[in-house]
């Protein structure tokens, strides 16, 4: 079978490709289809994402073994297209170059049969330019306020004025105490 997604880039302008790619062919084969379709060098590190029906991200699936116990820690190049998206599951997140953050919405469109003579995977489609720099993202939980909240004390300056000239506290602080 061959899977048809839609990779499109977080930007404010639409920037999107059309890809075809056979469903047994892995992360690290798509993860090569978009940036080659995109115009990247390949030369930056990426993830895919798994995540919702309206695109929260999940698990991190990387390039590379990073965990603590080498091997235990499942890569691109283990997942087949097909363990992961199926007519349920359409949507992933891939992230190439972790200091620019290039972030595309990869959504499955079409599950189809594989045309005979044709070569996978390829873009089928290309609309946009890419622009010179990447959209800033802003990563502040929607509830961050709530957090800032329930630490704040209600304590100034003026508040500490409260251990001026007590001298139980022992001054850790003096020159000779670290000679």
């Amino acid at each position: 079978m061959v899977y048809k997604f839609r990779v499109i880039l977080d930007a404010e302008e639409d920037i999107f490709r059309d890809i075809a790619i056979l469903d047994d062919d892995t992360l690290e084969d798509l993860h090569n289809a978009i940036f080659n379709s995109f115009g990247f060098d390949g030369m930056e590190v990426a993830s895919f994402y798994t995540c919702d029906e309206t695109w929260n991200q999940e698990d991190e699936i990387s390039m590379f073994d990073t965990g603590d116990v080498l091997g235990e820690q499942k890569i691109m190049s283990d997942y087949k297209l097909s363990d992961l998206l199926d007519d349920e599951n359409t949507k992933i997140i891939y992230v190439y170059d972790f200091i620019n953050m290039w972030t595309f919405l990869v959504e499955l469109a079409a599950i189809e049969e594989q045309e005979a003579g044709n070569l996978y995977p390829e873009t089928l489609f290309s609309h946009g330019e890419m622009p010179d720099e990447a959209m800033e993202k802003n990563f502040e939980a929607d509830n961050a306020d709530d957090y800032a909240n329930d630490y704040e004390d209600g304590l100034d300056e003026d508040d500490l004025d409260m251990f001026e000239g007590d001298d139980s506290f022992e001054d850790y602080g003096s020159e000779d105490q670290w000679n």
